[in-house]
């Protein structure tokens, strides 16, 4: 039997101090974890700068709810534009038809 009240003393200390050791590098890691996302965050935040100078250089705005109205304007021009395309081919296609009908009557 053991009755050396140091012998406990220093097992305690040892059980304090690896704590401790570990809490320093878990420390340390959510220090690194913090400084790379705050890195991440500025780089982040001049990427978002530099997107919204290029569309107010652009399209005369970086409002959001503008760009998207903007986008369903060119989205609704395009649909248009890809209709008349199609009506024209259309056209094209029976005046082509017509075409081949009456050289093939003579």
């Amino acid at each position: 039997m053991n009755n050396n009240p140091n012998q406990t003393g220093t097992n305690r200390d040892s059980q304090v101090e690896q704590e401790l050791n570990a809490l320093r590098r878990q420390y340390e890691q959510l220090r690194d974890r913090k400084v790379r996302t705050e890195e991440a965050v500025a780089q982040l935040s001049h990427q978002l700068e530099t997107l919204k100078q290029q569309a107010e250089a652009e399209y005369g705005t970086s409002d959001l709810k503008e760009l998207q109205q903007l986008l369903e304007e060119k989205r609704l021009q395009n649909e248009e534009v890809v209709a008349k395309y199609r009506e024209h081919i259309q056209q094209v296609q029976a005046d082509l038809a017509q075409v081949e009908n009456a050289v093939e009557g003579d």
